[in-house]
């Protein structure tokens, strides 16, 4: 029987195979969400390191937010972790939801990020 866990693993082992199937040497950008935080980080899959991050668990985001699990807060790491890839010198990722839908906390993340310089 297919547990919910279960779905959503099949769910991010597919959306996962499908982006590298098109991103052609580019970096991934890989949303993780839980209840209460959102993380962002942009992973070199060729080298297998994490290139740029962001969370609400970092100080500094911390200090400017009230709370962590909000549309608000997903727009502010997507904007932060943004940031932090362009002053390394990124511009184009393939962004990897994961096997979560493309709605709310995931889908502001993204937008940010678009808005903050990242092309996907």
């Amino acid at each position: 029987m297919n547990t919910p866990k279960k779905l959503f693993e099949k769910r991010k082992e597919r959306v996962r195979t499908a982006l590298k199937n098109v991103a052609n040497g580019k970096m991934r950008l890989s949303v993780f969400r839980s209840g209460k935080h959102i993380y962002a980080q942009i992973i070199d899959d060729v080298k297998g390191s994490t290139v740029a991050s962001a969370s609400t668990l970092d100080k500094e985001v911390r200090a400017e937010l009230k709370k962590t699990s909000t549309i608000e807060a997903a727009s502010f790491i997507g904007k932060l972790v943004a940031e932090r890839a362009v002053k390394t010198g990124i511009s184009e990722v393939v962004f990897d939801r994961g096997g979560y839908i493309y709605h709310g906390r995931v889908k502001a993340l993204a937008e940010a990020a678009r808005e903050a310089g990242l092309k996907f």
